[in-house]
Parts: structure tokens; sequence; C-alpha cells
């Protein structure tokens, strides 16, 4: 059974407010840009919207400016070494995101001349995209009535309905209240609108109540609940990894590289060699030779598990051949394009 949609809000007066306190960002067209003429760019909303999967807009801006300056096309990043797109990547986390936007951008290049399709239909059949980025490249890009729901439209959502069903079990109440306020016309600037209401008046701890444009229609303001939605149900705890990070640096300067395997975490980056990451310590250098134990270890906090790393460090000869990897020479090794939980390894290390 669905839930009553009686006394909605009107979706207008959410556009109204979103006119006068549209947040600025790098990938947006403003409401008074769109309504001279201006439409936003497919390939800006694809790719600040695989960005801004499970990251923060602050997190996002400097890469969506890199990114866009190095590749200002769609053509420029289909073009572009896997290597490098992966280093331009580092820092940003969740690296299946990048291994699929150039498996995206190289489709959309070679079978459709550059174009990304409109439909949710088809735009969902594309690498790394899901419904809700599907959704909001319909709807952004192209004005197309697709329901945007995300972690602040959610929020918004069930204080507005007084909706107490737990997380994640009321997703699919929450999408269908959702959809029922997306409006025909002005889609790309509504659900826009709505996302920027959940991150800057009804916000996860303390809404602005008085300043939110569907304030009157509100259940929950008015059953003084609104602190305490969405509800979710308790995470349990992360559990610890354990692994060994192997810092080997050659007599010539030249350090010891891998590429972690395609199709497991950190997939396809340029790291530091390292053991499996198990339940306990399992030594696997990449060399036979006196290794060190850093006195410090490294932590590091992945969506699902925490890492702890113990740190070695090894010099090698000349001519040594590790059993994996491969050495790089100082002009070939750049640090920042490494992962985050590599970096702290090097750092270690050098500082």
């Amino acid at each position: 059974m669905q839930p009553s949609i009686k006394n909605k809000p009107d979706p207008n007066k959410l556009l109204n407010w979103y006119d006068y306190n549209a947040r600025e960002m790098p990938w947006r067209i403003t409401p008074k840009k769109r309504l001279s003429g201006i439409r936003p760019n497919p390939y800006h909303v694809w790719l600040s919207e695989i960005m801004l999967q499970q990251t923060t807009v602050t997190s996002v801006k400097p890469y969506f400016k890199k990114f866009t300056t190095k590749w200002p096309t769609i053509f420029d990043l289909a073009n572009a070494k896997d290597e490098e797109v992966m280093g331009a990547w580092a820092g940003l986390g969740y690296y299946a995101r990048a291994r699929n936007l150039l498996k995206c951008a190289r489709l959309i290049a070679e079978e459709k001349n550059g174009k990304f399709p409109q439909a949710f239909d088809a735009l969902i059949k594309l690498p790394g995209v899901g419904p809700y980025t599907a959704s909001a490249i319909s709807s952004i890009a192209y004005d197309i009535p697709e329901t945007v729901v995300d972690g602040n439209v959610e929020r918004v959502m069930s204080r507005i309905f007084n909706v107490h069903t737990e997380l994640p079990k009321a997703k699919k109440e929450l999408s269908f209240l959702a959809k029922q306020l997306t409006p025909k016309l002005r889609s790309g600037d509504y659900a826009q609108a709505i996302m920027d209401l959940g991150a800057t008046v009804c916000k996860p701890k303390i809404p602005s109540c008085d300043v939110c444009p569907w304030m009157k229609h509100c259940v929950s303001r008015k059953a003084g609940t609104s602190r305490y939605l969405p509800r979710k149900v308790k995470k349990a705890k992360k559990p610890t990894r354990f692994g060994i990070a192997y810092f080997v640096e050659r007599v010539d300067g030249a350090i010891l590289t891998e590429i972690r395997q395609e199709n497991g975490l950190l997939g396809g980056m340029l790291s530091l060699p390292s053991s499996v990451w198990g339940d306990n310590f399992q030594d696997d250098p990449p060399i036979t030779g006196e290794w060190k134990t850093k006195n410090n270890s490294i932590t590091h906090t992945f969506t699902h598990f925490d890492l702890q790393l113990k740190v070695m460090h090894a010099t090698a000869k000349l001519d040594e051949t590790p059993n994996r990897g491969k050495f790089l020479a100082l002009d070939e090794f750049d640090p920042n394009n490494l992962p985050t939980v590599m970096k702290k390894v090097w750092e270690s290390i050098k500082y």
C-alpha cells in the first residue's frame, strides 16, 4: 500500500526559492543562465554526478576542475591513457568509478559520436551509471521529468511526510513520494533545487525550518519529529583488516611500484607493493632483502572496513629483479598518483 500524499507541497514554491538560493557549482547552470537559453553540458553533468557518488561537493570541486581543464571534452577523456586518468582520480576514492568513467567515455566517443543519451533507459545501460545517476543526467542535462533521489531528497521526503520507516527499508516509499512532486516543467532545476534544500535548509542534525519554502506543508515540523528523521538502521561496527606495505628504494633512487588487480579494491591504481589485507598480517615481500619495520603503522578507513598497515622498508641493488611490480625512476614516479592509503605509506617513509 502506497502512502498518502494529501496536502502535498507545491514544486513551484521550491523553484521560486531555488531561483534566489541556488548554490554556485562549477558544473551547474544557474536558473538565470538557463532562462537566458544556456543549456547544461551533458559531459559536465555526467562527470560531476559520477564524482559526487558517495563524495562531498567540497571534495569534488577541485577534481572536476582538474579533469575538465585536462580533458575538456568527452573525446579528450576517451583518448586519455588509463594511468593518467587513474592518477588524476587518486585521492577521490571509490576507484571503480574511475575505471567505469573511462569505459563510459570511450563508449560515448566511439559508439555515440560523443553524445550522451537522453532517456533514462538508455543512460542506465552505460558503465558506472545507476538509477540515481541516470535520472540526474536525464533531468539536469535534458529537462526530462525523471525523479532524482539521493540522501538529501530522502531526508526532505521523510520530514515533509513524517515517514518513520527506517532506511534502507523506506527507500521505495520515499522514492514514490518524491516522484509525486516532480514537475513536468523545469525538471532539471527542480532536481537540483530539492537537493539544495536538503543540503542547506533541511540539514541532517538541525534543520532551518523557518526559511524552508515548504514549511507550511511539513508534517514532521508540526509533529515535532523533524530532528529524528529519517530513521536509519544502526550500522554494524566495521571490521579491521591487517596488511603489510613494502617500500623498496633502489640504490639509484627508483621506487618499486605495482598496479593493483583490476577487479579488486583500488583496482587499476598505481600502488606500492603490499601483502593481502586480511584478518592478520601475512608477510609477502616483493624482494629478498634486509627489511626494516617502521615504528608507526598506517591506519586508513574504507567504506566497509578499517585497515591497519605495517610499513616495511628495504633497499634494492641496481640489478635486483622483484618477484612482482616494476621499478619507476624518480622522474617517472609521482606520489600524487597513489591512492590515499599509499600516500600515507610514502609520507611515513619520506617525511
